[in-house]
């Protein structure tokens, strides 16, 4: 039986592998809903559960556990009111980007701080953008066709893929990421059809 150290895997090396799973599952979340992947990995640091970089331990305090809470029922309320969900819209997408990016820099340890932010930024901050978008697009097109009545829908199924991409993340982050992989190709996919359904006669 091969070892992982005979392959050249050390156990630093899978750390850091789930490290960034994890904190890529979390920022797809963040597309969804800001703070409750924020919340997520706070009562999970909390109770020792995951690990926090150095620099991040503030991620694990009581105080941002209220803060978190209180801002993640704020931000849930807040898209079932139909006035409100497009003031969220507009302050959103770049609240996610930052959400994203911070979830994923506090989860990766021992690599240069420039690669670390690196990845941060573009797979953390990215992916939390792109599903943002993504949602904002979907609330637009139903603000559209129902009147903003269908919101209501929109909303609820938000939620839910953000706690569980959150918790896939923090229980089985591979899943997590093929989770976010097809969500990505699906959208790939949908907004491709859109495209030629608008380009045809």
């Amino acid at each position: 039986m091969v070892s992982n150290y005979e392959m050249g895997i050390s156990r630093e090396h899978i750390e850091m592998a789930v490290a960034i799973l994890t904190g890529v599952g979390l920022s797809a979340a963040c597309g969804f809903r800001i703070f409750f992947p924020l919340l997520a990995l706070n009562l999970a640091s909390m109770f020792g559960y995951i690990g926090l970089a150095p620099g991040f331990e503030w991620i694990a305090g009581i105080q941002v556990t209220i803060a978190f809470g209180l801002a993640t029922i704020l931000e849930i309320v807040a898209y079932y009111v139909p006035w409100l969900d497009n003031i969220m819209d507009s302050i959103a997408s770049p609240i996610s980007v930052i959400a994203g990016t911070i979830v994923t820099a506090s989860l990766i340890t021992d690599i240069p701080p420039a690669l670390k932010w690196t990845i941060s930024i573009i797979a953390g901050g990215g992916i939390a953008g792109l599903f943002q978008g993504a949602t904002v697009a979907l609330r637009t097109k139903s603000s559209f066709f129902t009147g903003g009545f269908g919101n209501f829908i929109v909303a609820s199924l938000e939620l839910l893929a953000s706690a569980i991409v959150s918790i896939l993340s923090l229980l089985i982050p591979i899943a997590a990421f093929v989770l976010t992989l097809l969500l990505i190709t699906y959208g790939i996919i949908l907004a491709r059809k859109v495209y030629l359904r608008k380009r045809s006669p």
